[in-house]
């Protein structure tokens, strides 16, 4: 993991789909949200304007409401599952996780106690950029998830 770090972040439109998903569930969901995505984009003739994202509301339990999709330059129209979204403007702490999913947790662990050591209050929302695509690098060793979590 890189170092953690306190971030000014801008309110950033987006294409997603949001669902209530079993925790087990999240990467199929992930495959057909971010598929349901592209497509409804491409319909529309936009480009994504970085990489693709899982927005969570609320701390992921056995369930968790998600929201997965990219980044667009200008709010889309809605298409199917697919609906507007934003990440929020707002300071928030960030760092950059190397490794499989299943590690994430320590990485959320350090940010969660970055934002404390602070004395800062944690939103009950936060996401992940996957920098990786797993097709093109199968090596999970190798992945890096640029973790964001907002301050309440």
């Amino acid at each position: 993991m890189s170092d953690i770090r306190f971030v000014d972040l801008s309110e950033q439109p987006t294409a997603a789909v949001r669902e209530q998903v079993r925790t087990t569930e999240l990467p199929d969901f992930f495959g057909r949200a971010f598929t349901a995505v592209l497509h409804a984009l491409r319909a529309q003739d936009v480009m994504p304007s970085g990489p693709p994202f899982a927005l969570y509301h609320g701390m992921p339990a056995d369930t968790v409401d998600v929201e997965a999709g990219f980044p667009v330059p200008a709010p889309v129209e809605p298409e199917g599952a697919v609906v507007r979204g934003v990440l929020p403007a707002g300071r928030a702490v960030e760092a950059v996780h190397v490794g499989p999913y299943d590690t994430l947790p320590t990485t959320y662990g350090q940010v969660l106690q970055r934002i404390e050591e602070d004395g800062r209050q944690p939103s009950s929302t936060m996401w992940e950029y996957y920098l990786s695509d797993p097709e093109t690098e199968p090596d999970p060793s190798t992945w890096r998830t640029r973790v964001v979590w907002p301050e309440a």
